[in-house]
């Protein structure tokens, strides 16, 4: 099994979503993944509602927390959290980079600090320091989080802002037309020796999009799940109230599917295929 009980600076160390009925999502998750819950605790900084932190086998996977409200019409969404030394000095080179701050610096759970940013493309990313968040104690196994990735419409923006920011190190794989973005850290060895992506691979962006091709699709950090069987689960999901957005889809190394849960919040989901390096 993939346990984790460490990540230094600069990893993704977490996955949440923020739902307005957080208990219909515990359900939701529960039954499409396993998901076990115990009671919820407090939401982080003093806000209102609950969170959840969702185990299998004991191990902490991933939050389900109450949604925020910060104007506008709420719409449940994935977060995506990485592992910083201090919140205070991130923000700084947030704002140098180009960023800006959407919340935070906050108290977290169930210590430490945690904040919230949004990248020069629009896309929002969490921060958090030792202890401020759970951390994902259970990864790359069917059910649990694999990876996140970054849709946006500028990569040469969003390139130069995870580099300063996080020091990661992009790399284009692909189709030089449309070529996907491997971030790395260097001197990170993660994950298992025998996994399918390089051990200091600690991201992905997408080929970048085209506004105009879909204008309702924001930029985002996609959270996905790995399963055993995308079919299945793709179904499974539309039987609880899931909309599929992409079907499964074979792609090199991976079946995948594109979902959006009964409250909106969109992730997907990967079955690995190809052989393990």
């Amino acid at each position: 099994m993939s346990e984790r009980d460490h990540y230094p600076a600069g990893v993704p160390c977490w996955v949440e979503t923020l739902q307005r009925q957080p208990q219909a999502a515990v359900d939701f998750y529960g039954a499409l993944f396993g998901w076990e819950f115990m009671e919820p605790e407090p939401m982080p900084g003093g806000m209102p509602g609950e969170y959840f932190v969702a185990r299998v086998a004991g191990r902490q996977v991933a939050g389900i927390g109450t949604l925020p409200a910060l104007g506008g019409p709420p719409m449940a969404l994935w977060n995506t959290y990485v592992a910083v030394d201090s919140v205070e000095q991130c923000v700084d080179r947030v704002k140098a980079a180009g960023g800006n701050v959407l919340m935070g610096p906050l108290e977290g759970i169930p210590s430490g600090h945690l904040a919230v940013l949004i990248d020069p493309t629009g896309a929002a990313i969490g921060v958090c320091e030792a202890d401020a968040r759970p951390r994902a104690e259970l990864v790359n196994e069917p059910g649990v989080w694999a990876m996140s990735s970054l849709h946006a419409t500028d990569g040469q923006s969003a390139t130069a802002f995870y580099e300063a920011v996080f020091g990661w190190q992009p790399e284009l794989v692909g189709a030089p037309e449309a070529p996907l973005t491997l971030f790395r850290l260097p001197g990170y060895a993660g994950g298992e020796p025998d996994q399918p992506i390089e051990r200091d691979v600690v991201a992905a962006m997408a080929p970048p999009s085209d506004p105009s091709a879909d204008p309702a699709v924001a930029p985002h950090w996609n959270v996905n799940l790995q399963v055993s069987d995308a079919d299945a689960i793709t179904q499974h999901a539309a039987s609880l109230g899931s909309t599929v957005i992409m079907p499964p889809t074979d792609a090199p190394g991976f079946r995948s599917a594109v979902l959006i849960d009964p409250q909106g919040a969109a992730f997907s989901i990967s079955q690995p295929t190809g052989p393990r390096a």
